[in-house]
């Protein structure tokens, strides 16, 4: 019972620092007021955001597992190759999102995919951290 309660402590904590990290994103970009008018369904600043957040989040459970197993079935190099995939996309992500941001001409809701793009600047650093500490974990001897 503790435990599962420090689970959901801890999800909880990894939720707000994630939307705080966003947020923060969001504020440094200038882009956080939002829209006085919605625009509604998928533009294409919207699908570029939207793809570049999942590139961003599969960095993020590459590099988690390639740390969390850098000795697979096929031997130390999969933990290897695991941190270098998520350093690139999390490089990408962070690269693509960050050009979102920078074109991006309103806040939250307006279209122009700020959210998206702030969450692909926050999970592609997060992807960034996790494969650089993959990767100097499976370089690193014995």
């Amino acid at each position: 019972m503790k435990r599962f309660c420090f689970l959901v402590l801890a999800a909880l904590a990894a939720a707000a620092l994630f939307a705080g990290l966003v947020h923060a994103a969001l504020v440094t970009a200038h882009v956080s007021e939002p829209a006085a008018t919605t625009v509604y369904g998928l533009t294409p600043r919207r699908l570029w955001a939207t793809t570049v957040a999942v590139l961003a989040l599969v960095g993020v459970v590459i590099g988690g597992l390639a740390l969390a197993r850098p000795a697979g079935r096929f031997g130390t190099a999969s933990g290897r190759l695991g941190a270098i995939v998520a350093l690139v996309a999390g490089l990408i992500a962070m690269i693509n999102g960050g050009l979102n941001l920078a074109l991006a001409t309103g806040g939250p809701g307006t279209g122009n995919g700020v959210v998206g793009g702030a969450v692909a600047v926050v999970l592609g650093l997060i992807g960034m951290v996790l494969g650089g500490l993959a990767l100097a974990r499976s370089c690193s001897p014995g």
